[in-house]
């Protein structure tokens, strides 16, 4: 073997270690994802707790990034404090230096042929015969085999790399920079590979072959754990305010822990000597350096969560949007006024799920509203589809909440049932997008079918939407009342008709073979929950435009065969 640095082995080395790395961690992930989960969801409650369940999910998970970013998602989604994300986030520092401890007692004591090879002949095999659909958890069992195996295989090639130049270095030789530039280069490598676990290998592989002292080596650790932070950082970005406190409190953690160990580097290889003689067992000694330093973090840190959390919430508080246009400034005391931008707003409400119905069956939105609706004009930047569905529900919830605020005033019988059919239509447009919503995979499947008449009927929808949405625009611009009850019932009838016709067009497709079994079944869902969503917005527009006399005479009509034939005529 050459007696020089092989940079390819050591490249090919840390791809391999990589990618057992990764094998490992979806493997486990798949395995027992559901349980980890539950476990940083639930078993969180208090610091040491959550603590403890950071430390013991990221030894097993032996990622601390992946526990980062479910804290990340907990957080976003509000079923996870601040404080116990903080406690989560200090324990995974802790359980990550697991793997530094595997690498540095089975990668440096024992011959890795001897470990690897097996668990990847086994796990290789394995996964020739085990059918992933069949049996899941034994074709993840093999990949985890096998990412055991390439971690030490990966490993071994990174020792052979470097082995032979260590036998005749001379460490005098090692350039006098100062512990801080190994620092940055620490973290550079773990912020390049992302896994602070392969960047300490490699530490450990310098240490061991004697290229680099213990000293050199600590402060390349120190810097691997600064380094991990982006990850996190990145999964922050563009996120609401809580993933960015969660981020930052990883980032404050690492860098202040980061800070003191490396002032005390010297305390602390005093320290390790009492256990472990860095001169023949550098190896060991740099491994529990890792441990040491990361719990005097989180014995550091312990005392002051609350106080950092409080820090967190003043850099980054939540700024909810103003959803509301009518009732956000008027006061529930004047019943009159309160009445009138209550109706307002959940004809904004309705205006806003029309808006949402619209992109999604791609119709473009200047063919009923002129001007971008406020949703749209108070977002920074072009709403997503679930953003817009999202603020949906946040305004119907604000139009609920000042609706319990009016109930706590002195209202007469007949403002409160005024209010009472309002917050009732304000439902029924709800409900109305939830049909719609339901409905986006079919609708999106009928366009990109290759079958001519489900190309047609999701055409169809389409016409019908626009077509009742132009007469839902033209009813509200009526001045009298009893004109827009007249077209409301007239609306009523068209969107009855069109469920017809759809019901009989599928029949006659079904009977000309231009329709397969399946394809009925998803038609005539699509059909039902688009006809009753378009029922459901003209009822909403009933009980706001509509008085009390008109409205029950409209629900009369609906039973009556021969006043809808008539308004129909």
């Amino acid at each position: 073997m050459s007696e020089a640095f092989d940079l390819w082995k050591l490249i090919a080395g840390l791809g391999i270690f990589l990618f057992g790395m990764s094998m490992l961690e979806f493997a486990v992930r798949i395995l027992s994802g559901k349980a980890f989960r539950r476990m940083i969801r639930l078993y969180t409650n208090g610091r040491f707790r959550a603590i403890g369940s950071g430390t013991l999910v990221t030894a097993i998970l032996q990622s601390s990034s992946a526990v980062s970013l479910m804290v990340l998602a907990f957080v976003g989604a509000g079923v996870m404090s601040m404080q116990n994300a903080i406690g989560v986030i200090m324990g995974s520092n802790i359980g990550t230096t697991l793997t530094v401890w595997i690498v540095a007692i089975v990668g440096f004591k024992l011959k890795i042929e001897s470990i690897a090879l097996p668990f990847i002949g086994f796990g290789g095999i394995g996964l020739i015969f085990c059918d992933s659909s069949d049996k899941p958890k034994l074709y993840q069992v093999c990949r985890l085999f096998m990412g055991f195996g390439f971690l030490f295989l990966g490993l071994d090639y990174m020792k052979g790399s470097v082995e032979n130049v260590g036998q005749n270095f001379d460490l005098s030789m090692v350039p006098n920079y100062g512990l801080w530039v190994y620092l940055i280069v620490g973290t550079l490598l773990t912020t390049i590979m992302q896994a602070s676990a392969a960047s300490i290998a490699i530490v450990l592989t310098a240490l061991h072959s004697g290229l680099i002292t213990f000293d050199i080596g600590a402060a390349m650790v120190i810097g691997a754990n600064v380094g991990t932070t982006i990850t996190v950082i990145l999964g922050s970005i563009g996120g609401i305010p809580a993933k960015k406190r969660v981020a930052f409190s990883h980032l404050v953690f690492n860098v202040i822990t980061g800070a003191v160990a490396f002032l005390c580097i010297k305390g602390l290889a005093w320290v390790i000597i009492y256990f472990i003689d860095i001169q023949t067992n550098a190896v060991m000694g740099l491994a529990l350096f890792h441990t040491l330093f990361n719990l005097i973090g989180v014995l550091l840190f312990l005392p002051f969560i609350g106080l950092l959390t409080k820090l967190l919430y003043r850099l980054f508080p939540d700024r909810k949007p103003i959803l509301t246009v009518f009732i956000n400034n008027t006061p529930t005391e004047v019943i009159e006024a309160a009445t009138s931008a209550m109706r307002k707003e959940i004809l904004h409400l309705l205006h806003e799920c029309q808006l949402y119905n619209l992109r999604l069956l791609n119709i473009e939105r200047q063919l009923v509203f002129e001007e971008d609706l406020p949703l749209e004009k108070s977002a920074k930047k072009r709403l997503s589809f679930a953003g817009l569905y999202e603020n949906i529900k946040l305004l119907h919830a604000e139009i609920f909440a000042y609706y319990s605020k009016l109930q706590s005033q002195k209202l007469e019988e007949v403002d409160a049932k005024e209010l009472e059919r309002m917050v009732f239509a304000s439902r029924n447009i709800m409900n109305s997008i939830k049909n719609f919503k339901g409905i986006r995979s079919d609708v999106d499947e009928f366009e990109g079918s290759d079958k001519d008449y489900l190309n047609e009927q999701y055409k169809m929808f389409r016409k019908r939407l626009l077509k009742l949405y132009l007469d839902m625009k033209n009813i509200q611009s009526h001045e009298s009342r009893e004109e827009q009850y007249h077209s409301l019932l007239k609306s009523f009838v068209k969107i009855e008709e069109a469920d017809k016709l759809c019901v009989n067009d599928t029949l006659k497709a079904v009977s000309e073979g231009r329709i397969e079994e399946l394809e009925i079944s998803s038609m005539l869902l699509a059909n039902r929950l688009f006809t009753q969503a378009c029922r459901l917005q003209i009822f909403s527009l009933k009980d706001l435009l509509l008085n009390q006399e008109q409205i029950n005479n409209f629900d009369r009509a609906l039973d009556m065969k021969d006043i809808l034939e008539e308004e129909q005529g």
